[in-house]
């Protein structure tokens, strides 16, 4: 078998907090994968300043002391490199739109969803919206911009139309939360959701992945919530920067997250309706659906999030382990495709799906 050169595209051209978020998982990603007779893995790395560095690790010391180069030199590099396979690890929106379409100019295929399927799945009310159309149960919901006003009467859940990781997100159960509420999620966005709040129930995550061109619904994952001290996650849920700078995943904890018993009946249900949201975006690889179960056992589709970095502790990752899938396999199934015939599912075409959601003016 020949060795396939893959190229890991880390880093942000956002902020340091993506920056530092996607290293975490790139660095987990390369030393759990690492094959040697299979894979000769090559890292590009990019900071907020739009500077490209090549290290030889994801060690501090490797990125600091590797020569920031321009985007135009970058390219140059690449195309002479012979890449196979991009791997992308950005989660800020141009890593998830910009970076991912510059590939596809120059050709290099890439394992993920595509920029326009990323954009669409970042922007929660249009995820919503698509999903629905397919005959998906979402919450209620409105599409705001500043100086609109909340027409849905609390309890609601108000959160930033394009952010991760809970940031900006409030429960509101009476109107005179809303000004407060409102003024947190508009430092994230330029648009909020404000949307109906569904009772619990569970909160569960579902992945599916494509193997050999047809989806596979992995076990889900389950998280604490609870009706009366815990009834939406936070970020504090998700993320923790420790004392030595670095993030920690908060909700890798197993007192908060844990692998649902695949012969639970919810599991089969949920998995139904995460397939349907699959064909609806036109996911292709992999995908990931967050849903609300309320008290009669009904999943409400909540967002999507479209990335795995092939780390252990990715959530995809956890699930396929889950369900007897090692980490290497689920990379060689998901590259398999990648180089494959590359099925994907079928997007609903209609543009004006993305706009069903009401939008205040």
């Amino acid at each position: 078998m020949p060795v396939l050169r893959i190229l890991h595209l880390v880093g942000s051209a956002q902020d340091d907090f993506y920056c530092d978020l996607s290293r975490l998982y790139a660095e987990d990603c390369l030393a759990a994968t690492a094959e040697r007779s299979r894979y000769d893995f090559q890292i590009a790395y990019i900071t907020p300043d739009r500077q490209w560095r090549f290290p030889r690790s994801l060690s501090r010391e490797d990125i600091a002391q590797a020569k920031p180069i321009s985007v135009s030199d970058a390219i140059e590099l690449i195309t002479a490199q012979n890449i196979d396979v991009m791997l992308p690890q950005m989660f800020c929106i141009p890593g998830m739109t910009h970076y991912r379409a510059l590939f596809d100019l120059l050709k290099i295929p890439y394992v993920g969803n595509t920029p326009d399927l990323m954009a669409i799945a970042a922007h929660k009310a249009k995820a919503k919206a698509i999903v629905e159309a397919a005959g998906v149960k979402v919450p209620r919901g409105e599409l705001l911009r500043q100086g609109d006003v909340p027409t849905i009467t609390p309890p609601v859940v108000i959160k930033p139309a394009s952010s991760d990781n809970s940031l900006g997100v409030t429960l509101v159960k009476d109107a005179s939360e809303y000004d407060a509420a409102l003024k947190k999620a508009f430092e994230y966005a330029s648009e909020v959701i404000v949307e109906a709040f569904i009772e619990l129930g569970r909160e569960v995550r579902c992945g599916i992945i494509v193997k050999d061109g047809e989806l596979i619904g992995l076990p889900l994952e389950e998280y604490l919530v609870d009706p009366d001290e815990k009834p939406i996650r936070t970020y504090a849920d998700k993320l923790q920067k420790t004392e030595d700078g670095n993030l920690h995943l908060m909700a890798k904890d197993k007192t908060r997250a844990w692998i649902v018993d695949p012969n639970d009946p919810i599991t089969e249900k949920v998995q139904q309706v995460a397939k349907k949201c699959h064909q609806a975006l036109g996911c292709r690889h992999y995908s990931l659906f967050d849903f609300r179960i309320d008290p009669e056992g009904q999943p409400w589709f909540l967002e999507a999030g479209l990335y795995c970095s092939f780390a252990p502790k990715s959530v995809i990752s956890s699930m396929a382990k889950a369900a007897g899938i090692p980490l290497t396999e689920l990379l060689m199934i998901a590259i398999d495709e990648t180089l494959g015939s590359n099925k994907t599912g079928v997007r609903i075409q209609n543009s004006e799906l993305v706009n069903t959601l009401p939008i205040k003016r």
